[in-house]
C-alpha cells in the first residue's frame, strides 16, 4: 500500500522514523491517518521533515521509498495552477455538487417513504396477527363447546 509520510528523528531512540500521514485508497483518493510511525531500518539520505512516498508490504516492511517532491508538484500543476481553476471549472463543480446534493435529498426522501411503508405494513400485520389470534381463540372455545355438547348427547 502506498503512503505519504514525513521523515523525523525519534527523540527517545535517536532513530529516523516515518510518520505516516495518508494512504492511497485508489488512484485519486487518499485518506488521512492519525500519525502511525514506522522505523527506517536502513540509513536513508532523507533529512528530518522530508516528505516521502513509501510503499509498505506485509508487517509494515518498506518495499519502496522515494521523495514525494515530483508527486506534490504534479498535484500542484494538476489542481492548483490558475489555468486549471477557472470560473468555468468552479461553476461546473458547483453544478455537480448541487446535482449530487439533490440526488442525496431524493434518495433520503425515498428511504423515508419506504421506511414509513414498512412500518405501516408491520402495523397492519400486527393487527392481522391479533385478529387471527382472537379468531383462533373463538374457534377453540366453540370447538370445546361443541365437544362438550357432543359428550352430553352421548351421555343421554
Amino acid at each position: 500500500m502506498l503512503y505519504l509520510a514525513q521523515v523525523y528523528e525519534n527523540p527517545l531512540s535517536g532513530q529516523k522514523e516515518l510518520q505516516l500521514l495518508a494512504h492511497q485508497l485508489s488512484s485519486q483518493v487518499w485518506q488521512l491517518l492519525g500519525g502511525e510511525s514506522i522505523v527506517l531500518e536502513k540509513e536513508q539520505h532523507f533529512r528530518e521533515g522530508f516528505l516521502v512516498l513509501v510503499e509498505l508490504g506485509d508487517n509494515q516492511k518498506i518495499l519502496k521509498l522515494e521523495s514525494a517532491r515530483d508527486w506534490v508538484l504534479g498535484l500542484v500543476q494538476k489542481y492548483l495552477i490558475p489555468e486549471v481553476i477557472t470560473p468555468e471549472f468552479l461553476h461546473q463543480e458547483e453544478v455537480r455538487i448541487e446535482q449530487w446534493r439533490q440526488e442525496m435529498t431524493t434518495q433520503g426522501l425515498e428511504l423515508s417513504r419506504r421506511q414509513l411503508e414498512i412500518e405501516t405494513h408491520r402495523d397492519q400485520l400486527q393487527e392481522l396477527e391479533n385478529s387471527l389470534k382472537q379468531e383462533k381463540e373463538k374457534l377453540e372455545l366453540l370447538w370445546m363447546q361443541l365437544q362438550q355438547r357432543q359428550r352430553e348427547l352421548e351421555g343421554i
